[in-house]
């Protein structure tokens, strides 16, 4: 396997991870679910984003999962989602019978396109579930506002967006659900792991028991019940106690590593301008109404016989970049389970020119500049770092 001086991503230590840890062995003694530790994460995650709960689970795929549960969703409802999204989006929804319904993206922002979404809707709906793709908001009002006059509920994969905002509000806070990922590859890391924010109250317990095996065991602990046992349906959702350990570290340098992230963001966007100005290759767009959390730089080629060629000579020089989805629709799971609506032109164009570049917390200037320098060089252009 080709190891490459400038990776695409690199997981960190960013504050006292490994020092937590060695507390939840040593001194807590507590390695399961629901620690100390994993406490403090909802804690944190409920005054930081005020969200009304946030929880642990072990993925944001699990997050996923958990909203479709609470959701009720059932076997022949529909779901309206991008097909320009990781599978777990669809997955967790598959999983309860339902059916993806796949809406084209806008080409700004990459985002579902929310004046396709009322269009999409049927007497099967139950759920519309916006993706912020690199840290970047939908339009959130008009997908609310769609919502509310269809009586639908509204799950917001915010993987990839901790801490952006849409009209000062964190994104995962605006709608009745929100899930984060804290995947190594996403800002604030823990291996694997994820959050389920609660913003509409009356899901609060039920979410507690479905993430407890389907047991009233937090209400028992609480000294809410004299003993727990098997009440609704459920899974083992939550963490150990050492992801939660790793995690709480992370979250306390929070704002500093999105600062980092957020900087190189900006170096790549301030040297790559002039590409993009003279049309050979296009930027990601942030609207006024947001804002992002440096997630993710990415560029878009004119088609995929050229960002393969990129890819190429990014990667002959030590630099791994990568693409960025096969759409759903057009994947055998995808047309086994769910269905497109419209032709899906701007997924199936952006999916074969997006290419993302690296950016990690410990990624030098240095290295900015060099992937700078292999695409300038790339498209015959003067350097400008």
């Amino acid at each position: 396997m080709q190891r490459f001086d400038i990776p695409f991503n690199k997981p960190y230590i960013a504050g006292k991870e490994l020092y937590y840890i060695a507390q939840a062995v040593m001194v807590d003694e507590h390695l399961s679910g629901d620690g100390p530790f994993t406490k403090r994460c909802h804690e944190w995650l409920e005054r930081h984003l005020k969200c009304k709960k946030g929880l642990l689970t072990h993925s944001g795929t699990a997050a996923l999962e958990m909203a479709a549960i609470l959701c009720d969703i059932q076997p022949g409802d529909e779901v309206i989602m991008p097909s320009f999204t990781f599978v777990s989006t669809a997955n967790a929804f598959v999983l309860r019978g339902a059916t993806p319904v796949f809406v084209d993206i806008r080409p700004d922002t990459l985002n579902i396109d929310e004046k396709l979404i009322a269009s999409a809707v049927t007497s099967h709906t139950r759920a519309i579930v916006p993706v912020h793709y690199a840290g970047v908001s939908c339009a959130m009002d008009e997908i609310i506002e769609t919502a509310h006059q269809r009586r639908l509920w509204v799950i917001e994969d915010a993987a990839q967006a901790l801490f952006s905002t849409y009209k000062n509000r964190f994104l995962g806070t605006i709608g009745h659900l929100g899930c984060l990922s804290f995947h190594e590859t996403k800002n604030i890391i823990s291996g694997e792991g994820g959050a389920l924010l609660i913003n509409d109250e009356h899901f609060a317990s039920r979410a507690e028991i479905i993430r407890e095996k389907g047991t009233n065991r937090s209400q028992f602990f609480r000294g809410q019940v004299d003993k727990y046992t098997w009440v609704d349906i459920g899974s083992s959702f939550l963490p150990s106690e050492l992801v939660g350990a790793f995690l709480f570290a992370q979250l306390e340098q929070a704002e500093r590593i999105i600062e980092v992230r957020n900087r190189i963001f900006g170096l790549y966007y301030k040297h790559l301008k002039p590409l993009h100005d003279q049309g050979v290759i296009r930027l990601p767009f942030v609207g006024n109404e947001c804002a992002c959390n440096g997630h993710m730089f990415y560029i878009i080629t004119k088609n995929l016989e050229e960002r393969t060629l990129l890819m190429q000579a990014l990667k002959k020089e030590g630099i791994l970049a990568v693409f960025h989805y096969v759409p759903l629709h057009s994947s055998p799971a995808g047309q086994k389970f769910g269905r497109p609506v419209g032709n899906m032109r701007v997924t199936n164009e952006i999916s074969d020119s997006v290419l993302r570049l690296p950016l990690y917390y410990e990624m030098h200037d240095e290295d900015v500049a060099r992937v700078v320098r292999v695409i300038e060089q790339f498209y015959g252009a003067e350097s400008s770092s």
